[in-house]
This record gives C-alpha cells, structure tokens and sequence, in this order.
C-alpha cells in the first residue's frame, strides 16, 4: 500500500490556518458594512443569536445546505458508493433530506406558536418546566457533540491524508478560525460566509463531475465509467446487491443505510440547534420555501458528489494512479471515509487533492460556525439566563455569548482527539447517532406541533427511546457476532436495530403517555416567549425586554436606503407574527410539499426499483448521471443564483450609498 501523500504538509497548515483566518478578515468587513449601513448591529443579542429573524428564503437554502453539508456528506456518501454502488448515494441523499423538507412544517409551526424564541429549548421550558428543560439540554448538547467532534474526526483524517500533517493539530487547528469569524459576525455574518462556502462547494463538485464525466484520460465519459464499473464487479463483487453489481438499486446492505440515515438524519436534524436557528432567523412568511428550496438543493451535494468521487474510486482502484495501487483500500480506511479523496487524487492528480481539500475545509468550517452559534445560544439563553441570572442585559447576553463559543470550540476537539485515541472513526460514530438521540426526536418536534403531548408524555418518551436504542443495539451486536467491541457495535444490523428501537419508542411512549392523560394547552402560552412587555403582564424568566433590545438595536443612520427597505420587510413581519392564521396557508404547503416529496424520494422511485432486481443498462446509467448533472445545476441556481437575486436591489442601494453618498429624504 502505498503512503506518500500528494501533498506537503505545508499546504495542510496553510489551508487550515490560512483559510480560516482569511474567513475572519472578511467577516470583519461584513460586520463593519452592516454595521455601518443597515439597521441590524452585531454587537446586540438578538442580531447576533437570531439575524433579527428577518432572512430571506434564498440565504436561509444557501446556509441550509452548507449547514448539513458535513465533512460525512461528502466523506461518507462516497464510503457507500465505494461499497454498494449507485444504491448509496441514492439513499445518503434520500434518507438525509427528508428531515430538511419535514422541518419546513416546524419551521412554520415555530412561527405560528413561538415567534419570538431564540431556541427550540425555551419552547420545551415554558411548557414542560425544569426537569424535562435539563432532559431536552442534554440531548441537544449530545447531538452537537457528536456532530462537531465527527466533523473535526473526518476533516482531520483527510487533511492528514493528503499532507501529512498531525492529526491533533488539525484537530484543534480547524474550530480556532472559525471561532474568530463566528464571534466576530454573528449568525447573519455567518450566513454570508455560509453562502461563499457554498458557491466553492458546488464550483468544486461541477469541477469533479465533468473531470469523471467528460474530460479525464482515465474515464471520461458515462459509458466509460459503466464498463470500469462493470469490470470492477467480476472482480470484486457487491455483499447483498444483485449479480454483485455497482449499478443496481438491489443493494440489501444500501437499504439498511438508508433506513439508519432516516432515523439519525431526524436526531441530527430535529435535536439540532443549528436548524431550530434557521428557522428562527427567517422570514416567517418566506420559513417554509426556505426550507423545501434548501432540501432539494441539499440532495445533489451527496448525490452528485458521490455519483463522481465514490464511483470513480471503485473503478481506479486498479489504476495505477490510485494512491493504494496494487492493492485496494483496507477496511481502516473505507470506514474512515478516504475513498474521495483517494478518486480525486487518482483523477486529477495534486489538482484533485487541494480540490478536495479546500472543499472538505469549506464543508468542516461552515457546519462548525453553524454547531459553534448553535450551542452558544443554548448555553446563553438556556442555561446562563435561564437559571444563573434570569434578568442579564443584552451586553451581558453577547458577552456570555462570545465566551460560549470559544468553549465549545475547545470541547468539540477534545472531543474529536478522544474519539481517535481510543480508535472511534467517522463510520462508527454516523451508523451509531441516531440510536443514542433518536429517542426524542417525536417528542422535540411534538412540542412545537401537537398540543396534546404532556409533559409525562415527553419525558418517557424521550428517556424510554434512549434506554430502548441502547439495548436493541448491544444485544443485537451480541446475537450476531457473540461479542461486543467497536468492530462488531458498528456493524450495520447492530446500528439498524439500534437507531428503529430508539426513535419508534420514543414516537409510541410519547403518544400512548400523552393520551392515557391529556393535559390542556393553550398555544398562547409558547407565543409570549420574550414577548414585548406591552403584551405580558408578569414578565417570565425566559423573555427579554423588547423596549431594551429596541434601544439596543438602534441604529443611527436610519435615513440610508438599506434600511428603509428593511424596516419596511420587518413591520410586515410583524403583522405575520401577531396574526398567526396569516400562517396556515404556509403550514398546508409545507404539509404537501414534505409529504409528497418524501414518498417520491424514498418508496415511490427505489422500492419498485429494489423489488425488481433491475440492474442498470449503460443507457440508463447514462440517464442516470444526466440526471445528477441537472440537479447539481438546479441545487447551484437555488443556494447560489437565488440569494444573489433577492438581494439585487440591497446592492443597488448599498453602492449608491458606499459610491454615491445618497440618502433618503424625509
């Protein structure tokens, strides 16, 4: 096997460090434009944790995909394409987007029945009290903990792979960027950053297809791919797919992946601060688009990147440009999920590799910015406020804010080093998440959407599924392979009984508690979370004075263009906010549109396909990949071309103001 890496470790440091702080320059400059030239300040609470809840849908997509854009989407999509075919990234984009186009219903529902909550949390608090709060924190804190430390678990070992450079450096090298440029801007800078993120990620990937896919000595073509592909299958053949095939749909082991990125994909979506964040910054008339644009746009990342990299590291794995070459990929670094970057190093060569490189730094950083500001919040509002000093000032908030980042920067690598230590690697900690926080994942999105479910009800049902994962997943492990260990608990039997015990008993305690003793709600009471003192008489431990945020949020060039187009956007905000029937109509589009979506994606194109054993002619292989293609192209229009659309006149008014020196009159 061969070890030499296709870079210098000077380019790893360069680009971890270099990358990183070059992000925090022009997060400087983002701040100081709008702090200059818009209403919104950085240096007040609720711009910082919130974005004045005032995003447009193309920006809210744009940070959505770069959100869920882990290093595992790029990395582990193609670690299941490298071991089931076509199959697995069909069902990595299909069992992860679901969860994005179910959450544009609590998105609406966050608007309707708690528009002035800075965390999902604060909703659990009001109607649940202390003890189920804690229960929710702990599992909100797990699930970014394990998405921050596989995060910096993938980036680390690829970055290593390529350069050399020490794996505990990039470790803790990674987050300390980020947490500069995330203290510096907030989250609407960090939306801004999200989208340059973005724009690099699909730059990259159309880069890497139309290599594979029309231009590259060593494929170069879809029809050549099928042959390489085919040849690849006599030779090693696919465990469970039909005839051993790449090209096929029959793929029993790409099905059980699906099914254990269903229930994970809804822990880490659901129980993520991150996503609650998004829809909080929204529009509330514009949070349902938002989130249908950005879960159609999402699917091609893993689809289109995986179709590529993952398929081309099955067929130059006999190359002898492939970094293993003569011999094939260990299992160590399958599950590690170093297939990419070994394609992209065989296609292209040290191109390919800072290619990858920059991109999986892209994807690292901007979901870390999002994990970063989502724990802070958390921190900050749910804890700090809540319990420790209920009646903080907006500069207190910001301070703990600030300080909450650097912490948690701190926690996901150590984190991360301790996963590599004792031997835990990306494959793992992806198969077995769902199963440790599937568990309440029905009664989070519960509390938000059925006023039935009590406070009992969320409370077992969340505790019970945990208990019920945890079991299902070690006896399970013990049955099949008379052992338990890391090797045998990441099995994908183990993990599947694992993930469907947790979030089913989690969906069925929550229910049958709830109705064996209902409990009446008035949603009344969630929509007075930080309500203006105008409309509460006692003011709760959870709200903030709107009067102090508005003296705080004053900005003293109000004459601009910005920002009266802005302020014009934020009064139609608020007239949706205290009209909440006004939202019913987004609510029944949402229900539809995920629905539909759904059924299409994962039962009404796979399963014919899977029950009828086809395996794919070279004509509709080639379909197939056309098919990618367009929507790679459809998913760059909506993260990339839209926010850029809506924002036109935002530019036009700024260069008159920045050029021009023009002001409004009256």
């Amino acid at each position: 096997m061969s070890s030499v890496q296709p870079l210098p470790v000077g380019v790893g440091y360069g680009v971890v460090v270099g990358i990183g702080f070059f992000f925090a320059a022009v997060m400087c400059a983002i701040s100081y434009i709008q702090n200059r030239y818009t209403r919104f300040s950085t240096k007040t609470s609720e711009e910082f944790n919130t974005a004045s809840r005032s995003v447009k849908p193309g920006l809210i997509a744009s940070g959505i995909v770069s959100a869920w854009t882990w290093a595992a989407t790029l990395l582990q999509s193609s670690t299941v394409a490298y071991d089931y075919g076509v199959a697995g990234p069909f069902w990595y984009a299909a069992g992860a987007t679901v969860q994005i186009l179910m959450f544009s219903i609590l998105a609406c529902k966050v608007k309707q029945n708690a528009p002035r909550c800075h965390t999902y949390l604060e909703i659990i608090y009001t109607r649940y009290g202390a003890l189920t709060h804690w229960v929710f924190i702990f599992f909100a804190l797990l699930t970014n903990v394990l998405v921050s430390s596989q995060l910096l678990l993938g980036g680390s070992a690829v970055v290593t792979s390529l350069t050399g450079m020490n794996v505990y450096a990039a470790i803790f090298l990674i987050p300390l960027g980020v947490c500069v440029y995330v203290v510096l801007g907030g989250l609407r800078a960090t939306f801004l950053c999200d989208y340059s993120h973005t724009l690099i990620l699909m730059v990259i990937i159309l880069y890497f297809m139309f290599s594979a896919y029309a231009t590259n000595s060593q494929i170069g073509s879809p029809s050549a791919m099928y042959q390489l592909l085919k040849e690849a299958a006599i030779k090693r053949p696919v465990s469970g797919n039909q005839d051993g095939s790449y090209v096929t749909m029959k793929s029993n082991f790409a099905l059980v992946f699906g099914v254990i990125q269903l229930c994970s994909g809804s822990g880490t979506v659901f129980l993520d601060q991150a996503y609650w964040q998004r829809a909080i910054a929204s529009r509330p008339t514009t949070a349902v688009r938002a989130y249908i644009l950005g879960g159609l746009a999402w699917y091609a990342i893993p689809f289109g990147f995986a179709t590529t990299l993952g398929l081309a590291a099955v067929a130059l794995t006999d190359s002898p440009t492939f970094p293993t070459f003569p011999n094939g990929m260990t299992q160590a670094q399958v599950s590690a999920g170093l297939s990419a970057p070994f394609a992209a190093t065989a296609l292209l060569g040290t191109g390919g590799a800072v290619a990858l490189l920059i991109v999986l730094f892209m994807a690292v950083t901007s979901c870390a910015s999002a994990e970063l500001i989502a724990v802070s919040s958390i921190l900050t509002f749910d804890v700090f406020k809540t319990y420790i000093k209920p009646a903080a000032t907006p500069e207190q908030l910001i301070t703990i804010a600030h300080i909450m980042i650097g912490v948690w920067g701190l926690v996901m690598a150590i984190f991360a080093c301790i996963w590599n230590v004792i031997g835990i690697d990306l494959g793992w900690l992806f198969l077995v998440m769902g199963l440790l926080i599937g568990g309440a994942v029905f009664p989070a999105a519960f509390a938000i959407t059925w006023k039935g479910q009590t406070k009992a009800g969320a409370l077992s049902g969340a505790v019970t599924g945990l208990s019920a994962g945890l079991i299902a997943w070690l006896v399970t492990a013990y049955q099949y392979y008379g052992s338990l260990s890391v090797s045998t608990t990441g099995m994908e039997y183990p993990t599947l009984a694992g993930n469907l015990a947790a979030i089913m008993t989690g969906l069925i305690v929550t229910v049958a508690v709830s109705l064996a003793k209902p409990e009446p709600f008035d949603w009344d009471t969630t929509r007075l979370i930080n309500a203006p003192s105008s409309l509460i008489t006692t003011p709760s431990s959870g709200s903030i004075d709107k009067e102090a945020n508005e003296k705080d949020n004053r900005n003293k060039n109000s004459n601009l263009p910005t920002i009266r187009d802005e302020e014009e956007e934020m009064r139609e905000d608020e007239l949706a906010v205290e009209e909440p029937k006004k939202l019913r109509r987004a609510f029944k589009i949402a229900c539809i549109a995920s629905f539909l979506l759904t059924f299409s994606m994962d039962f009404l194109i796979p399963i014919p396909m899977f029950l009828s054993h086809y395996v794919y002619s070279q004509g509709f292989f080639i379909a197939w990949v056309v098919i990618t293609f367009c929507w790679v192209f459809c998913s760059t229009a909506i993260s990339v071309i839209l926010p850029i659309w809506e924002t036109a006149g935002f530019f036009r008014d700024l260069y008159r103001e920045i050029v021009k020196g023009e002001r409004v009159v009256g």
